[in-house]
C-alpha cells in the first residue's frame, strides 16, 4: 500500500491538457534540445492568442463606431484577454504548480492507510471526472461555434470573428489563412481555460481531501500516542489553502471581472437577435462561461463549508473518555477550524455561492443601463 501511494500520481489529467496548451513541459523531456523545442512551442502558441486579442482591441478602437459592433467583438477580445492572462499566470506558477503538486505527495498530506488511500482515489476521480465534463462542454461549444461560421461566414467570405487587419484579405489563400488562425485561436484559448480552471479546482478539492484525511485520522485517536501529528497536518492544510490562494489570487481576480463584462455582453447580444442557429454558440458560450465562474465559487464554498464541518465531527467524537493531554490538542484544532478557510479574488470577493449570485445581479444590472442608454439614444 505504501508503494502505491508514492506512485500516486497528483492532477495528472489537468498537467496533461497544460502540456498540450504550453504550460507545463513534459517530464521526460529533460535533454536541452527537447527543452527549447517545447519552449520555442510555448511562444508560438502566445504570440498567437496575443496578436489575435491585440487585433481585435485596434478593431474596437479602429473600426467599431455602435454599440451592436462594439458587443460582437468586445466578448470574444474578452476571453482572449483572459486565455492570455492565464497562460501567463499559468507560466510565472511553474515552478509553484511543482511545487504544490509534490507538497501533495510528501508528509503529513500522503495517504498512509487504506481508508486514507481510498479518499484519495475518491477525489481523484471527481477531478479527472469534472475536468473531462467540463473540457467536453468548453469544446462542444468552440465545436458548435466553427460549425455555425462554416456554414454562415465562410461561405459569403467572412471571417468568424471581427479583427482589425493592416492588410487586404480578400485574397482566398490569405482569407483561408486568417480564418483558419481564428479557429486554432479559439481552440488554444479554450484549452487554456480548461486547464487553468481545472487546476485551480483540482488544488480547491485536493484541500477538502485533506480535510477528510485528517478526519479520518482523528477517528483512530485511540491507536494513536499523541496528536501532535493531527495538529500539524491542520496547520499544514491552512498553509496549503494560502498559498494555492496566493499564487493564483489574480487570475481568480480578472476571472470574475471578465465573466462580469461577457456575461451582460452576451445578454445584450442574446436579447437584440431573433431565435436561429447563430444564436445557439452564443447560449452555449454563455453557459461555458457562467459555468467557468460556478466552479470556482462552488468549490471554494466546499472547503468552506469542510474547513467548518470539522469542528462538528470532532465534537461528535468520544472526547469525554479521552485523557487531559489528548482533549487540550483537539481543542487546538478545533479552535484553529473556527475560522473557515476561504479563497477569495485579489482579497475582495470571497470565492462562495453567494458570490455567484452578486456576479449574476452585477451582470443582470450592467445589461439593463446598457439597454437603458440604447433606448435614449
Amino acid at each position: 500500500m505504501r508503494l502505491k501511494t508514492r506512485n500516486m500520481q497528483v492532477l495528472e489529467f489537468v498537467l496533461k491538457i497544460l502540456m498540450v496548451v504550453g504550460c507545463w513541459p513534459p517530464n521526460s523531456w529533460t535533454s536541452l534540445c527537447k527543452r527549447t523545442m517545447y519552449n520555442a512551442y510555448t511562444v508560438f502558441l502566445m504570440l498567437l492568442l496575443f496578436s489575435f486579442a491585440l487585433a481585435q482591441l485596434m478593431d474596437i478602437i479602429l473600426n467599431v463606431d455602435n454599440t451592436d459592433d462594439f458587443t460582437e467583438t468586445f466578448y470574444i477580445m474578452l476571453a482572449m484577454i483572459i486565455s492570455c492572462c492565464k497562460m501567463i499566470g499559468l507560466l510565472v506558477n511553474r515552478k509553484n504548480i511543482g511545487i504544490l503538486t509534490n507538497i501533495l505527495t510528501e508528509k503529513p498530506f500522503v495517504p498512509l492507510e487504506a481508508d486514507e488511500i481510498k479518499i484519495r482515489h475518491k477525489f481523484d476521480k471527481t477531478i479527472q471526472a469534472n475536468t473531462l465534463r467540463y473540457a467536453i462542454l468548453v469544446e462542444i461549444t468552440c465545436a458548435c461555434g466553427i460549425v455555425t461560421s462554416l456554414f454562415t461566414h465562410f461561405r459569403k467570405g467572412n471571417l468568424t470573428y471581427r479583427e482589425w487587419t493592416p492588410y487586404n484579405y480578400t485574397s482566398d489563400v490569405v482569407f483561408c489563412v486568417i480564418y483558419t488562425r481564428q479557429l486554432i485561436n479559439t481552440f488554444i484559448g479554450s484549452m487554456v481555460n480548461v486547464g487553468c480552471d481545472s487546476l485551480i479546482c483540482g488544488l480547491l478539492l485536493y484541500v477538502c481531501c485533506q480535510i477528510e484525511i485528517l478526519e479520518c485520522r482523528l477517528k483512530k485517536v485511540y491507536c494513536q500516542n499523541d496528536l501532535r501529528e493531527c495538529v500539524r497536518q491542520h496547520n499544514c492544510i491552512f498553509k496549503f489553502a494560502v498559498m494555492v490562494n496566493e499564487k493564483f489570487k489574480i487570475i481568480i481576480a480578472i476571472q470574475f471581472v471578465v465573466s462580469t463584462l461577457v456575461v451582460c455582453s452576451n445578454l445584450y447580444q442574446l436579447a437584440r437577435v431573433t431565435l436561429n442557429a447563430q444564436c445557439f454558440p452564443l447560449i452555449l458560450y454563455t453557459c461555458s462561461m457562467l459555468t467557468q465562474i460556478l466552479i470556482y465559487c462552488w468549490y471554494g464554498n466546499e472547503v468552506k463549508l469542510k474547513s467548518v464541518q470539522l469542528v462538528t465531527n470532532i465534537f461528535g467524537m468520544e472526547w469525554l473518555t479521552m485523557k487531559e493531554n489528548r482533549k487540550q490538542t483537539l481543542l487546538i484544532i478545533m479552535n484553529r477550524a473556527l475560522i473557515p478557510i476561504e479563497f477569495s479574488s485579489a482579497y475582495i470577493l470571497t470565492m462562495n455561492l453567494d458570490s455567484f449570485v452578486i456576479l449574476l445581479k452585477t451582470s443582470y444590472s450592467a445589461y439593463n443601463i446598457l439597454q437603458q442608454t440604447m433606448q435614449t439614444t
